[in-house]
């Protein structure tokens, strides 16, 4: 599983607007709602903030990945978005964040987006690309990055 699978590079935001939690995560769905990834935004919302009521899935060092599975779903969808200010996330060592990674996928494949899930951290965990992504201007820098990364 590569995360181009299900990230794709007009699902790439690299200046968010948004400046709290709430309002990036409507940012980033609205973004897949514009690129007819999905018909029904208000719910795929729903569902990851209810998930995010369970706890925060800021993990830290600046990455958030919300997160939720939804049965109006056929397959895992991804959304990055850059945030240039940072937003506050409630994550684990309650620094701001500035790499948001929305994954939203169907109920019944619980173990694909767990792997996703798992792909995406262990991604994020790498300083120099958290950095690199931080620093790119354009959707193409980033999924370029990405793809580099991907391919180990």
């Amino acid at each position: 599983m590569k995360i181009m699978d299900f990230l794709s590079q007009d699902a790439i935001v690299v200046d968010l607007k948004s400046t709290d939690k709430k309002s990036a995560i409507i940012e980033l769905v609205e973004v897949l709602k514009d690129i007819k990834k999905i018909k029904k935004p208000d719910e795929i919302i729903d569902v990851v903030l209810e998930r995010e009521k369970l706890g925060s899935t800021g993990i830290g060092q600046g990455v958030a990945i919300p997160h939720g599975k939804t049965d109006i779903l056929q397959e895992q969808i991804g959304v990055l978005g850059i945030s240039r200010k940072g937003i506050e996330f409630n994550s684990l060592d309650g620094e701001p964040v500035n790499i948001i990674f929305l994954l939203v996928g169907p109920i019944e494949v619980a173990g694909q987006h767990l792997k996703a899930l798992s792909k995406i951290s262990r991604l994020f965990k790498d300083k120099f690309l958290r950095q690199a992504i931080k620093d790119a201007t354009t959707k193409e820098d980033v999924a370029k990055i990405i793809q580099q990364e991907d391919a180990y």
